[in-house]
């Protein structure tokens, strides 16, 4: 029998993409996929389902997009539909959540923490399921610092924003149901874009600094920001792809929770001086503390001059190393891989500074 996949977040950029990549990868063995979205994205998702329908080898009668809302009981589904679906889909995908370091907490609630318990609660529904992905974070560890691992969760840690606090709470929600669902969770680091092309829909995480170094671009020095002796780990989204269309449908992966980060990760001092020499040819000096940093940022107008969350500089200062040992391992012979950062710098400045104008691509600074 072939699967019938089920997946929320469309018509973002991960969902797409995994999408593409789930067809790519295991396109005879699927029979229907599922595509949730908002009432409001409709037309935005028929154009980017038209978009990959012309490309891959399935027919147009095996793409269904439903109207739905995770932040409502049963998805807020047409009963009808929703028995179709509790009597087909294999492969559950939950992508859908709010992925903003500044985001205020009612909404994080609403989505991250709310959306995933109906999301639950329906999932139990299905009698024919075979997996449910659940699309997590590496930093569910908060302010956690050493060396965190795979299996780990819950160790009493405090978190940086509403993002990392309430995809915790989310994830503590998957783990309760565990034994009562085929469960694999995907903890990615920081999601920057493809390693060969750069492309990203959005210029947040690693991107942030390239806004900062090229309004800074015409200063005698650019400085480093803080001491930088913390781990950097952003991975490229073909990584994460790759790795999720596999993880998810191998048997290796049932049970199972993975951190798809950088097993080689770089200093953030690194990753500045690298990303400062590429993209202004300009070697880093001096050092601006990350609290006077932080307060420059107090003032809004300079935020949005810069175009960066200050948010982002919370994680400069925390210590984490993510252990991605068990990921590696079952990634083993698939020939999936996480490159080095180093491979993927020129694609990512060159997508910046083709898209850098672009507003739709850069994230609304309060």
């Amino acid at each position: 029998m072939k699967d019938t996949y089920f997946i929320t977040g469309y018509p973002g950029f991960l969902a797409s993409n995994l999408l593409q990549q789930l067809i790519q990868d295991h396109q005879q063995h699927i029979d229907q996929i599922y595509l949730l979205v908002l009432p409001t994205l409709k037309e935005q998702a028929l154009e980017e389902l038209s978009r990959i329908s012309s490309k891959c080898a399935l027919n147009n009668k095996q793409f269904t997009l439903i109207t739905g809302d995770i932040t409502k009981k049963q998805l807020h589904l047409d009963d009808k539909v929703n028995r179709v679906l509790q009597q087909s889909v294999t492969h559950v995908f939950h992508l859908a959540a709010i992925y903003d370091l500044a985001v205020p907490k009612n909404i994080a609630f609403t989505v991250n923490v709310n959306g995933t318990k109906n999301i639950n609660d329906w999932v139990i529904t299905l009698s024919e399921l075979k997996r449910y992905i659940y699309f997590s974070t590496a930093y569910v560890s908060g302010k956690r610092e050493g060396r965190i691992f795979e299996h780990e969760l819950s160790k009493g840690q405090l978190f940086r924003n509403h993002y990392e606090q309430t995809k915790y709470d989310a994830e503590i929600l998957v783990q309760q149901i565990k034994n009562k669902v085929p469960t694999t969770i995907i903890r990615p680091g920081v999601v920057k874009g493809h390693s060969k092309t750069g492309e990203t829909i959005k210029f947040d995480g690693l991107y942030f600094m390239l806004n900062i170094f090229d309004k800074l671009r015409l200063f005698p020095i650019i400085p480093y920001f803080g001491e930088g002796t913390a781990e950097g780990n952003f991975v490229p989204s073909d990584y994460v792809l790759q790795a999720t269309s596999y993880l998810s449908i191998h048997p290796n992966g049932e049970g199972k929770t993975y951190h798809l980060t950088d097993p080689k990760p770089y200093k953030m001092w690194e990753l500045q001086r690298m990303l400062s020499e590429h993209y202004l040819g300009k070697t880093p000096k001096g050092k601006i503390p990350i609290p006077v940093a932080k307060a420059t940022l107090a003032s809004s107008s300079i935020r949005k001059w810069l175009q960066i969350e200050p948010e982002a500089l919370d994680y400069f200062t925390v210590h984490s190393s993510y252990d991605c040992s068990q990921a590696v391992t079952d990634l083993e012979g698939s020939g999936i891989t996480c490159p080095d950062f180093k491979a993927t710098i020129q694609p990512m400045i060159q997508f910046y500074r083709k898209y850098k104008h672009d507003n739709s691509r850069q994230i609304k600074i309060n």
